[in-house]
C-alpha cells in the first residue's frame, strides 16, 4: 500500500522504505488502540542491505544523502565477537552520542550434566543468596538509589539552569550502576555453579511487582520498584547458557515459609525479614538461606535455558 508512495515522495532507497514500513508496523502491533507518533531522533533500524562493517573501526550506513562511512569506538568484549554479528541493528541517539546496537548470534554449548542444584533466592536486602550460604548484598545499590533520589529532589526544588544541567547529567546514573551490579552478581553465581558442577534454580517470579506492591508502604514501594527483578534473571539466563550451566525455574509458593530441614510450613515460621524459626522443631536459620535451600530442592517447573544458539545485543559507540 505505501511502498511506492514512500519511494516517490521521500526518494528512499528500496530497503530504506521497507525498514520504515516495518518500524511503523511494529509500533501498531504493540498497541493497536492508539496512533503512534515518531520522534525525529528516534532509533533507526538497519540490516545487512543498508549497513556493512569495514573492519573494527568504521561502519558504512545508507542515509538520505547516500552512503556515509562512520568511525566507531569498540571495547575488547565487542571486538572479540564481531564475527558473530547477524541480522538487524538499531542506530540510537542519546545525549549527543550515536550508538549502534547490534545483535550477536552466539552458539552455546550443551548444558553440562549435573547431579546437584544451586538454589538462588532473589531479594532486596540481599540481591541474591545461594543455598551454600553465600549472599550478595544490595546495600550499595540501595545507598546509590537513596543518594540519587535525595539529590534529584533538591535539584528539582531549586529549578535553576545549573540545577537542570546537573539533573541531565544524573539521568541514568543509578540505572547504569545497578546494571553493572547485576552483571557482577550474575557472573559470580554462574561461575560458582560451573566450578561446582551444579545447575542453577531460581523462582519463577513473573508478575512479582503486581503481586507484592500492594502490601508495601510508600518508602518500601519506591525501593521495590527500583530493583530490576527481570534484569538479574535475564543476566543469569544468558550467562548460564554461554557457560553451559542449566538454569531452571521453580514454583515460588511457600519457599519463604517452609523449614528446609523438617518441611513444616507456616506463616509464623518467618519471624522477620532476616530470621526464620520453625514453630514445629524450634530450629532457626537465616531466612534467605532457608529459602535458597527450598528452591534447590523444589521440583523443577521448566528449564529456562537450553542448548543451541543465543542472541545477544551489544552496543557499539559511533
Amino acid at each position: 500500500m505505501t511502498y511506492r508512495q514512500l519511494r516517490t515522495t521521500y526518494r528512499l532507497s528500496a530497503q530504506s522504505a521497507i525498514r520504515c514500513i516495518s518500524k511503523v508496523s511494529d509500533a501498531y502491533k504493540r498497541d493497536k488502540s492508539i496512533k503512534p507518533t515518531f520522534k525525529p531522533e528516534g532509533a533507526m533500524v538497519y540490516d545487512e542491505r543498508v549497513m556493512s562493517f569495514k573492519g573494527l573501526t568504521h561502519v558504512s550506513l545508507l542515509t538520505l544523502r547516500g552512503r556515509v562511512l562512520v568511525p566507531f569506538l569498540i571495547g575488547q568484549y565487542q571486538a572479540a565477537r564481531m564475527q558473530a554479528i547477524k541480522g538487524q541493528a538499531d542506530l540510537i541517539y542519546r545525549q549527543g552520542t550515536f550508538s549502534l546496537a547490534v545483535t550477536l548470534d552466539i552458539p552455546t554449548p550443551d548444558p553440562q550434566e549435573t547431579s546437584d542444584i544451586l538454589g538462588v533466592d532473589l531479594g532486596i536486602v540481599h540481591l541474591a543468596t545461594d543455598s551454600d550460604g553465600e549472599s550478595f548484598r544490595g546495600q550499595a545499590v540501595e545507598a546509590t538509589r537513596k543518594r540519587s533520589h535525595a539529590l534529584r529532589q533538591r535539584l528539582q526544588k531549586r529549578g535553576t539552569k545549573s540545577a537542570k544541567r546537573h539533573l541531565k547529567k544524573l539521568s541514568g546514573k543509578q540505572a547504569r550502576f545497578q546494571h553493572h551490579t547485576n552483571h557482577v552478581i550474575s557472573k559470580q553465581i554462574v561461575q560458582k555453579a560451573r566450578s561446582l558442577g551444579k545447575g542453577i534454580a531460581i523462582e519463577d517470579f513473573r508478575h512479582i511487582r503486581s503481586r507484592t506492591e500492594a502490601r508495601l508502604n510508600t518508602s518500601q514501594r519506591s525501593r521495590h520498584s527500583n530493583w530490576s527483578f527481570a534484569q538479574l534473571r535475564f543476566f543469569l539466563s544468558y550467562k548460564a547458557a554461554l557457560a553451559g550451566v542449566p538454569l531452571y525455574l521453580v514454583d515460588p509458593a511457600y519457599t519463604s515459609q517452609r523449614w528446609s530441614a523438617c518441611g513444616h510450613c507456616a506463616k509464623e515460621n518467618r519471624k522477620s525479614q532476616a530470621l526464620f524459626c520453625c514453630t514445629n522443631c524450634g530450629m532457626s536459620m537465616n531466612a534467605d538461606i532457608n529459602a535458597a535451600l527450598n528452591i534447590a530442592r523444589a521440583d523443577v517447573k521448566r528449564p529456562l535455558v537450553s542448548s543451541g544458539s543465543r542472541k545477544e545485543s551489544t552496543p557499539l559507540g559511533a
